[in-house]
């Protein structure tokens, strides 16, 4: 398995520490991401806050690289997204209790800093743990 570096400071700065000042070191400024949640947008500030939303949704968020592949400019990598469900997330209250997901993401560089994120992930999975989750 090989994770360029770009892709590994990403998950473990920005998702896993929450980091967002890793942001301009690590994006393009006309970053343009679309997120394992169908979340589209441009620009590292749109993304900080999106990140953000996240873990107040999801505390103890992680994305796993369970596999990656690249070539040139561009890699792929299989993860894993999970979390505790501690806010208001996909229109579900909070449960208080870990939550996981599936994806694939789809990277392209410039250079050393990441132009472009394109993450499917699994909502069904998500949606039916978090509906079997809730205690409202």
């Amino acid at each position: 398995m090989s994770i360029p570096q770009p892709v590994a400071t990403f998950y473990e700065q920005i998702w896993n520490a929450g980091d967002v000042r890793a942001v301009p070191a690590l994006l393009t400024a006309d970053f343009a991401f679309r997120s394992s949640l169908g979340t589209e947008m441009q620009g590292r500030e749109a993304f900080a806050d999106y990140v953000r939303s996240i873990r107040t949704a999801l505390s103890d968020y992680r994305c796993d690289i369970l596999e990656c592949v690249a070539e040139g400019e561009q890699a792929f990598a299989k993860m894993l997204f999970s979390g505790r469900h501690v806010g208001v997330l996909r229109g579900y209250p909070p449960t208080g209790r870990l939550v996981s997901w599936h994806g694939a993401a789809l990277f392209r560089f410039r250079g050393q800093l990441i132009s472009s994120l394109w993450v499917l992930g699994d909502v069904a999975a998500l949606d039916a743990a978090l509906k079997a989750n809730d205690v409202t």
